[in-house]
């Protein structure tokens, strides 16, 4: 969430939040239930999910939880700049553009991919628990969604937990880690004590999994924030999570890997489950 660039017509964020490369997409993994929302969309290919994220495979109990993921921005939206650039509420009396393209590491590898794979190994390993999970977007080429739609999307689901997964890209002078954000000031209940919760839970897992928290963003990993639409509209616990800087080497490399997504996903689905067996 830093740098905005205006480029031709299209919006480029540094993480956006809210430059464009295409990638292999995967469909949503077995029990993974999966939103179609009002901006058109390609259909879903028929590539394999990431190879190392657990099997779900096998019938599991069923908890009762929902749980919507997020992935942030899309591989289409760059060639669509009339829709991702239209504004839409945002909360707090104020609109914001539908989406952005997000940003990318120096050699390319695109945020909207990485949100993508990291989302949906966490799917898989808590659908292997028995929890539902719904995804805000079905695959990696299509156009948006707008942040109020991510939003109400986790509102009709009734959401026991929503998190949104993006990754940021500061160029500012060492720059590096995580940070977890929450609408701050709260505009309803659940955007209180529950959304806090819920981002302490997200923080205290990623720095337990060895994530080194933000040096630039936030205090000791967490970032209160009132300017991100797709928590300012939630009426469900929200957080979204800054896995790291683009523009940093050393992380550039870990959310390139199969290996460092992987390591993102399984610590970040395990406080998802931690914070839904304290809930």
């Amino acid at each position: 969430m830093g740098l905005v660039l205006a480029i031709g017509l299209t919006l480029f964020t540094a993480c956006g939040v809210d430059t464009p490369a295409s990638s292999p997409s995967s469909p949503p993994p077995p029990g993974t239930t999966t939103v179609f929302t009002t901006l058109p969309q390609p259909s879903p290919t028929t590539s394999a999910p990431p190879s190392s994220a657990p099997s779900s495979s096998s019938p599991q109990p069923k908890t009762g939880k929902v749980v919507v993921l997020d992935p942030g921005h899309n591989g289409g939206n760059s060639g669509r700049p009339g829709e991702i650039n239209k504004q839409v509420p945002a909360g707090r009396g104020k609109t914001k553009p539908c989406n952005t393209t997000g940003t990318s590491t120096n050699s390319g590898y695109t945020e909207h991919a990485f949100t993508w794979d990291v989302s949906q190994r966490i799917s898989q390993a808590l659908v292997a628990k028995g929890i539902r999970v719904i995804l805000t977007r079905q695959n990696d080429t299509g156009v948006g969604p707008c942040v109020n739609e991510r939003a109400a999307i986790g509102n009709d689901a009734g959401a026991d937990a929503v998190v949104s997964i993006h990754a940021d890209g500061s160029n500012s002078a060492g720059a590096h880690g995580f940070h977890v954000a929450y609408s701050a000031p709260p505009l309803n209940a659940q955007q209180g004590e529950p959304s806090m919760r819920l981002a302490t839970a997200l923080r205290d897992g990623l720095r337990t999994g060895g994530f080194p928290t933000s040096t630039y963003l936030g205090s000791n990993g967490l970032a209160p924030r009132a300017d991100l639409g797709g928590l300012n509209l939630s009426t469900r616990p929200a957080a979204l999570v800054e896995c790291g800087n683009m523009r940093n080497a050393a992380e550039a490399a870990a959310m390139a890997s199969e290996e460092g997504r992987q390591q993102y996903a399984a610590v970040i689905a395990k406080a998802i489950e931690g914070y839904l067996a304290a809930s």
